[in-house]
């Protein structure tokens, strides 16, 4: 049986996070990101996870236009936060997505990656105020909206 690499617990920056359970080298794979492959048109008519919060969601786009919806099946690496200077960073390979430490992570580190999102809808201030980012590094860009 394979040791486990991360547990869910609760985050200093955002509801739940994920934490390492013990050293993770650099560039070692961490975790895959899980869940069913729906259509893009499909997941923008489901209906919010969390009611009170209808902008958090636990989508992650492919290469293809699909979606990843880890709530639906999906693992873990669905609580990993955002940051603006990311620990981690995702990588899709034939239609999965795989999460890499960008550096040596300690045990009971915090995972985060850049979410980069790329809205559905013209960019706007309000938009950018939804999508506040709460990572608090110094070089924090205030949204997990991607660059402009």
């Amino acid at each position: 049986m394979r040791e486990r690499k991360v547990r869910v617990g609760k985050s200093g920056v955002h509801g739940k996070g994920v934490f390492t359970v013990r050293k993770i080298r650099k560039g070692a794979r961490i975790i895959e990101y899980t869940g069913e492959r729906i259509s893009w048109k499909k997941a923008q008519q489901l209906p919010a996870h969390d009611p009170k919060n209808p902008h958090h969601t636990f989508f992650f786009s492919l290469d293809d236009g699909r979606v990843i919806d880890a709530g639906v099946g999906g693992n873990e690496a669905r609580w990993i936060n955002h940051s603006c200077e990311p620990n981690c960073e995702t990588s899709e390979s034939k239609g999965r997505v795989y999460v890499f430490a960008l550096c040596t992570l300690k045990a009971r580190e915090e995972l985060f990656y850049d979410y980069r999102l790329e809205p559905a809808e013209p960019r706007t201030e309000k938009l950018e105020r939804l999508f506040r980012c709460n990572c608090g590094s110094a070089n924090c860009r205030g949204t997990m909206l991607e660059l402009l």
